[in-house]
Formats: C-alpha cells, sequence, structure tokens
C-alpha cells in the first residue's frame, strides 16, 4: 500500500520534521548556520599566505627551540574550552609539517576572532608516538610542563588560552624538552 499526503499535510509534515531536526541540533550544541564551526580533528595544510597582510583571522605562530629538523611538527588548535582542551580530536585543526632546527613558521587560520589555545608536539624520531625521552612540546603561553614520576603533566586552559583578533595574531611559542 501507498500513501501519498495531500499538498497541505505534505507542507506540515515538513514542517515537523524540520522543526525536530533544529530542536535536534540546538541540544547537541548547533546553532542554525553554525554546524560548520563545530568540526574537529581536522588536518590542514601550513598556508602562510593565510596571514599575510590583510588576512585572518589567523595565527601567525613563531615555533622556537626546535632542536632539530628531524621527523614531524604537529600544531593543533583548540577553542578554550575545558571540554576540547588536549582531548583525543577535540581540536579545531592540525598542522603537520616538518620541522626546521631553531625556529619554525606556522599559519594557524582561525574561525573566528575569540579565545584559543594551541599545543605543539615535536616527534623527533617521525613514528607518531609520545617518547617523553626524546619528544618535545610547546603551548600557547609558555607554561612550564611539569613531570610526575617523569611523565610530563599538561598545563591548565587558563595557562594556555590567548586572545585572537579578526586580523592576523602573533605569537610566540617556546619547546621545551625533557632530557
Amino acid at each position: 500500500m501507498h500513501f501519498t499526503p495531500s499538498p497541505r499535510r505534505a507542507r506540515r509534515l515538513f514542517a515537523g520534521c524540520a522543526a525536530l531536526a533544529a530542536a535536534g541540533a540546538l541540544a547537541f550544541g548547533f546553532a542554525p548556520g553554525a554546524q560548520a564551526q563545530q568540526t574537529y580533528g581536522v588536518k590542514i595544510d601550513n598556508d602562510m599566505s593565510q596571514c599575510a597582510p590583510g588576512k585572518g583571522p589567523a595565527i601567525r605562530l613563531r615555533i622556537t627551540g626546535l632542536r632539530s629538523s628531524a621527523g614531524n611538527l604537529f600544531v593543533r588548535t583548540y577553542f578554550a574550552k575545558d571540554s576540547d582542551w588536549l582531548r583525543s580530536r577535540r581540536y579545531i585543526h592540525r598542522i603537520d609539517m616538518k620541522p626546521r632546527k631553531g625556529v619554525t613558521y606556522a599559519c594557524v587560520p582561525i574561525p573566528r576572532a575569540g579565545k584559543y589555545a594551541i599545543a605543539v608536539q615535536h616527534d623527533a624520531n617521525g613514528n607518531r608516538e609520545k617518547d617523553f625521552s626524546t619528544d618535545g612540546a610547546g603551548m600557547s603561553g609558555d607554561p612550564v610542563i611539569r613531570t610526575f614520576l617523569g611523565i610530563p603533566r599538561p598545563p591548565s586552559l587558563e595557562e594556555t588560552t590567548f586572545s585572537a583578533g579578526d586580523g592576523v595574531t602573533r605569537l610566540s611559542i617556546e619547546m621545551r624538552y625533557l632530557d
């Protein structure tokens, strides 16, 4: 048996479904038109042209203290929210790039002006695992990375949060190594 609603009933059904979808989106934290802003864990390229004069919003990141050009460098950008900070795949995006001994630059585009936190990891041997004896880390605000029984303890969100404007915000992060 096939059911075909009248045009009036079809409009009401469609309106009801749209209202349910909107209510569900709001219940899960999505505002209308904001779904793209809620995408997490996206890998992007280091495109320095996004930090050119007149561009933005973006962060022109200066990463200092890199011990070598070996391995990989990962730059992760987070909304300044406790529910996101350093949580697996809760970063806005990740830039994977080759490090340069000494100083390296990255351009980090952001969705809008606001409060953010950045974590940088130098995977010195390129194995994509956390090797506390060889890898380095740095975070916005340059907090001291403390250890407990040789295991690094992440700084709080308050220590790493910064404000970025509509243009290009300049920020510097010092890499730290445990040995």
